[in-house]
């Protein structure tokens, strides 16, 4: 790939077969979407295979996590933005909830019940598994390196708001 003008690099086309020497001109959009979709993939798949899907395992960690019991609507507003859609985690509580995992108490907060915290211990000990491939042959240098390129293109496209 040759240099345009100034010195940035002229963009090819996505090509998964493409050497080394040839990814600074691959196009980050194909890139970050392959990573994202196939490594969201190989965790559902395996969380699947249990019966749990990836948003039961964020409510069960949301709510863990909360310095007090928080309500549906906090749990709602953290995690739908990581949600397919709109509604998803309002329906992950409700699963949870009959599940046994969650309970509400009188005020309508949620806690997780003994049940609800096996399981999340469980799912943590497999997405380890699961980060763990992932995570093969690379250093946790590479890794911060890799996410903040990331976050910096993300930060550049939001600054320029457009053309």
């Amino acid at each position: 790939m040759k240099p345009i003008t100034g010195g940035i690099t002229d963009q090819a086309p996505a090509d998964p077969a493409v050497t080394d020497d040839m990814l600074a001109g691959q196009p980050i959009g194909y890139w970050s979407g392959l990573a994202h979709t196939t490594v969201t993939r190989h965790l559902r798949d395996a969380m699947a295979r249990i019966d749990v899907t990836q948003p039961q395992y964020w409510v069960l960690n949301c709510v863990n996590a909360w310095p007090t019991a928080p309500s549906r609507a906090e749990v709602a507003t953290q995690l739908t933005p990581l949600a397919d859609g709109p509604h998803d985690i309002a329906r992950v509580v409700d699963q949870l909830l009959h599940r046994d995992w969650l309970r509400l108490d009188t005020g309508q907060r949620l806690h997780l019940t003994d049940a609800g915290e096996a399981a999340r211990l469980r799912l943590r000990e497999l997405v380890t598994e699961l980060r763990a491939v992932v995570h093969k042959g690379i250093s946790d240098e590479e890794y911060v390196a890799a996410l903040r390129v990331l976050r910096t293109m993300v930060a550049n496209v939001e600054r320029d708001g457009g053309f």
